[in-house]
């Protein structure tokens, strides 16, 4: 069976994984309503991008399935994984369910992307190749998910001096893509 857009519910996906009233289901819930609504901000504000504004919300809502197989107590996630691997975990997720192009966007979010040269140089758990965001949609997920933590439930929204000095301080080059990203969604 062909799976579409317009099969695609969302809060059902994540219900599946992660049951009505469970932490990380609410969590996950209002992280992705955040993502979402900044991602169609931008969209509104630039007509001269070409997104699917119904895939955007579908995979904004689903970019972060993943975090419940890591291991971030915090979050209320008792998985066994490092919390980087939750974009991994979320396209195995998506992947086993037949929407590749959203699990595509879990994996390419992590970092504002991470490249195989990073992965090895850093020995990060995980797989050696690159995962950098690449369609317009990718992108603008994972640039309007930066303005979020999960941490605060989302009741701050970040500066683009917060976001920058937070990737920074993983790699500088982290905070260049997010600037990248920046100029690509704020100038025409």
């Amino acid at each position: 069976m062909e799976i579409t857009n317009q099969s695609i519910n969302p809060e059902a996906i994540i219900t599946r994984f992660y049951p009505g009233g469970s932490r990380t289901r609410d969590l996950l819930l209002r992280h992705g309503e955040l993502v979402v609504r900044k991602a169609l901000e931008i969209l509104d504000r630039a007509p001269w991008l070409d997104a699917d504004r119904e895939f955007v919300v579908q995979a904004a809502m689903l970019h972060d399935i993943g975090i419940g197989r890591t291991r971030c107590p915090k979050l209320g996630c008792t998985g066994t994984l490092p919390y980087v691997c939750h974009g991994v975990a979320g396209r195995a997720i998506l992947d086993k369910l037949g929407i590749g192009r959203h699990g595509l966007v879990c994996e390419r979010h992590v970092g504002v992307g991470i490249g195989a040269d990073q992965v090895l140089r850093r020995k990060l758990p995980l797989p050696a190749r690159d995962m950098f965001p690449l369609s317009v949609e990718e992108r603008l997920i994972c640039y309007a998910d930066k303005f979020y933590s999960k941490t605060d439930n989302g009741r701050h929204e970040k500066t683009i001096d917060e976001i920058t000095a937070g990737l920074a301080r993983y790699e500088a080059e982290y905070a260049d893509r997010f600037l990248t990203l920046h100029r690509m969604f704020t100038y025409q």
